[in-house]
């Protein structure tokens, strides 16, 4: 019985020997970066602009925040520059967002114009390194060419920050797992602005609602809590919990109108235009409010259209918790 119990161990540790090595040795689902160059248009570059600042919220982790005021916002001088991500946030490692401005030494100033699209939109750096999938990209899959491109074409329009930071240093076994997170995204049509369901699909993946409101455990997302809230995001002291976004009318958002949904974004437009007060335990926030109350109003009853759509979640969240 000893025996068999050994060779029963020992065939156990074989079986999960040989699958981390084949996690360590397989390299992630890519292309060839496309051979491209975004055209610079005045239109492409406003676009992305609108990509950048807003809709993806690129700032949200690539540019320096000021973490003393209301919702972190952006330092304008350090967009793009990369940032650190708080350890608090209970990631799996140090996670740094690194610096996208032109800059060739510590920037991505030597990419081809297709490298950054391949990075974008199918998570596989220029070296041909997996990026850790809290860079959006399994959303960003679905954006379409043109926007990719403007996108792009904004981020080429940056002024150069030499800024060097460390790499992202993941730790066992996510630094293998994430590996099996990238895969082509290649032909992406423009989605039909005046079906306002798809198109506001389009918003909701592209702005990764879902990423920042579906609680998650084990770094995945729990099963039939899709956009039900729950997941919690630390800095420093304070806290807070993603709220419920689903058409529950006891805990999500069934009883709000659309008026009240857009107004819900739009009452930051004054402290967008003159800046918000202070940072407190009351307010604390990392949804880019500021940013959000630049949405168009269609834009917003699009969102609001496809997020009646999805399935009510019964899921009481208490946004502002004490720690």
């Amino acid at each position: 019985m000893e025996k068999i119990l050994l060779f029963g161990s020992l065939g156990v540790v074989t079986v999960i020997g040989a699958g981390f090595g084949y996690l360590s040795l397989r390299s992630p689902n890519h292309l060839p970066a496309e051979s491209i160059q975004v055209p610079m248009t005045p239109e492409n570059i406003a676009r992305g602009e609108y990509l950048f600042t807003v809709l993806a919220d690129c700032d949200g982790c690539h540019s320096e925040r000021d973490l003393s005021k209301f919702t972190a916002p952006v330092v304008a001088r350090g967009r793009g520059r990369g940032w650190q991500l708080p350890k608090e946030l209970g990631l799996p490692g140090d996670v740094v967002a690194p610096n996208i401005t032109p800059d060739v030494e510590t920037g991505i100033g030597a990419w081809t114009d297709g490298e950054k699209i391949r990075a974008i939109r199918e998570g596989i750096s220029r070296d041909g390194r997996p990026l850790f999938p809290m860079m959006p990209y399994q959303g960003f899959a679905k954006m379409s060419d043109g926007d990719v491109q403007a996108l792009v074409a904004y981020m080429n329009t940056l002024p150069a920050v030499r800024n060097p930071l460390p790499r992202t240093k993941l730790n066992f076994p996510v630094n293998y797992l994430i590996t099996g997170a990238p895969a082509p995204s290649r032909n992406i049509a423009a989605p039909n602005k005046a079906n306002k369901l798809e198109w506001g699909r389009y918003l909701v993946t592209v702005g990764g609602c879902g990423g920042c409101h579906t609680p998650m455990e084990k770094g995945e997302p729990i099963p039939g809590k899709q956009f039900a809230g729950g997941e919690p995001f630390v800095v420093s002291s304070y806290k807070a919990v993603s709220a419920n976004i689903t058409p529950d009318t006891d805990t999500g958002i069934g009883k709000m109108s659309e008026a009240e949904f857009i107004e819900r974004f739009h009452q930051y437009k004054k402290y967008a235009q003159d800046g918000p007060p202070a940072m407190t335990a009351e307010n604390f926030t990392l949804m880019p409010w500021l940013s959000f109350a630049k949405m168009p109003s269609e834009d917003l009853s699009a969102i609001y259209a496809y997020l009646r759509t999805v399935k009510p979640v019964n899921h009481s969240v208490e946004t502002h918790p004490q720690k």
